[in-house]
C-alpha cells in the first residue's frame, strides 16, 4: 500500500506557501531572462543611419524618450527608460543640444545625456574688424539668440574664436569677448617697454588697431610699431592710410574704393595726415599680437615702410632708403601692370603707395 500523504503536507497554508514560493521563483527566473536580454540590448547598436544633432529641451524622462524616437536616435523607448532608471539617472538627464553618433546605443544615448555633452559651436573673431562689423557677424549668426543693446566702444572686444553651446545670447558674448579684452589688456600693459611714448592703455590700443590694420603679417607686427612709436617719439606725424578710411567710413570698416588724392588731407579726427599723435580713439578691434607689437616694438630706428610687392613691406631708416624702396616698388607695378589700368592720378590705393611718385604731402608716410 502506498504511503498516506501527513496532514501537514495536505495543510492548506503549506500549499499556499509552495504555490507562493513557485511563483517568487518563476518571476525571479523570467525577471533574469529579461534583465540579461534587455542589458544585451541596451547595448546593442541603434537605429541611427549617421551622426545626428537633436536638441533635447527641458522635460521628464518619458518626454526625451519620447523625442529620441521621432527624431530615429532609439527604436525601444521603454527599454530606454528603464536604463536610465536602472542607472538611476532619471533626474540627471540634462537638456541642450546633443550630437549622437551613427549606430549610438542606448547606453551610448543615455550616457551622453547624463554628462552633459552638448555640442559646441565656435564663432571667430576676425582681428581688425570694427566694433560695427563684429556686431553684424553676430547677428548673422542663426545659432545664438537675442538682441545687442548697443555698439561696444571701438577696441573693447578681443578678436578670437569662443565656443558656445546652443542658447546662448548675443549679449553674452559681448560681454565675454569684453571681458577677454580688458584681461588680455591688463596683462600685456603691465609687461610694456617702460620707455614708450604711451601714456594710458587706451592709446595703447589705439596703436596697437593702426598696426593691426597696416599689416597682417605676424613677423612684421614689432618693425611697423617700432616705425610708428619712432615717429611719436620725433613728432612726426604718423601717416596711415587706415585712419584715413577710418575717418570717411567710421565704423563701417572699409572705404569700398582707393583712397582719392583729396582725401589725404580732407581734415578728420582720425586722419594722420592731418593730426598729430595719436587719434582720439581705436580705428578697429586689435587681437592680442598687435595688442604685444604695440606694448613690446622692435628696436629698430626705422621711420618709413612701403609695400614691397610679395605682399610684406620695405622698411628704411631714413627717407633716402625709404624712396629707393619706393622706387623699387613702382618698377615692379610697372612691369606687372599694363599701361592701360586705371589711373592712379585719381586714386590711392589704401593699401600701399599710388602706382607713381608720391606727392610731396604723401613723401613721408610710413607705407
Amino acid at each position: 500500500m502506498p504511503p498516506r500523504r501527513s496532514r501537514r503536507v495536505r495543510n492548506p497554508f503549506v500549499i499556499a506557501g509552495n504555490a507562493l514560493l513557485t511563483v517568487i521563483f518563476l518571476m525571479t527566473l523570467v525577471g533574469g531572462v529579461a534583465f540579461v536580454i534587455g542589458k544585451q540590448r541596451f547595448d546593442l547598436p541603434g537605429p541611427l543611419a549617421a551622426d545626428r544633432v537633436v536638441n533635447v529641451p527641458r522635460g521628464g524622462i518619458r518626454d526625451t524618450a519620447d523625442l529620441l524616437l521621432r527624431e530615429g536616435v532609439i527604436d525601444q523607448p521603454a527599454l530606454f527608460i528603464a536604463g536610465a532608471l536602472m542607472l538611476k539617472a532619471q533626474n540627471e538627464l540634462k537638456y541642450g543640444e546633443y550630437k549622437f553618433t551613427r549606430n549610438a546605443s542606448l547606453r551610448d544615448v543615455v550616457e551622453t545625456i547624463i554628462e552633459g555633452k552638448v555640442v559646441q559651436h565656435a564663432f571667430t573673431v576676425a582681428e581688425g574688424l570694427t566694433s560695427e562689423q563684429i556686431l553684424q557677424r553676430l547677428t548673422e549668426n542663426e545659432t545664438l539668440t537675442g538682441n545687442i543693446r548697443d555698439v561696444p566702444r571701438e577696441g573693447t572686444l578681443l578678436p578670437e574664436t569662443y565656443r558656445f553651446t546652443f542658447g546662448a545670447t548675443r549679449e553674452q558674448m559681448v560681454q565675454r569677448m569684453r571681458q577677454a579684452q580688458q584681461k588680455a589688456l591688463q596683462e600685456i600693459w603691465e609687461r610694456r617697454n617702460p620707455d614708450l611714448p604711451i601714456k594710458t592703455p587706451e592709446q595703447l590700443i589705439t596703436l596697437a588697431s593702426i598696426i593691426e590694420k597696416e599689416t597682417g603679417k605676424p613677423e612684421e607686427r614689432t618693425r611697423v610699431a617700432a616705425v610708428f612709436i619712432n615717429r611719436l617719439r620725433q613728432k612726426m606725424r604718423l601717416q596711415s592710410d587706415p585712419t584715413i578710411i577710418y575717418g570717411l567710413v567710421g565704423g563701417k570698416g572699409s572705404l569700398g574704393r582707393p583712397i582719392m588724392r583729396s582725401e589725404i588731407e580732407q581734415p578728420t579726427p582720425y586722419n594722420t595726415y592731418v593730426i598729430d599723435g595719436l587719434p582720439p580713439g581705436p580705428i578697429a578691434n586689435p587681437g592680442r599680437a598687435s595688442l604685444e607689437a604695440a606694448a613690446n616694438p622692435a628696436r629698430t630706428k626705422e621711420l618709413f615702410f612701403v609695400a614691397d610687392g610679395t605682399g610684406g613691406h620695405a622698411f628704411a631708416d631714413n627717407y633716402e632708403q625709404h624712396q629707393k624702396n619706393v622706387a623699387r616698388l613702382r618698377a615692379l607695378e610697372k612691369h606687372a601692370a599694363p599701361s592701360s589700368s586705371m589711373s592712379p592720378a585719381s586714386a590711392f590705393a589704401p593699401t600701399g603707395p599710388a602706382p607713381t611718385s608720391p606727392s610731396p604731402a604723401r613723401s613721408n608716410r610710413p607705407r
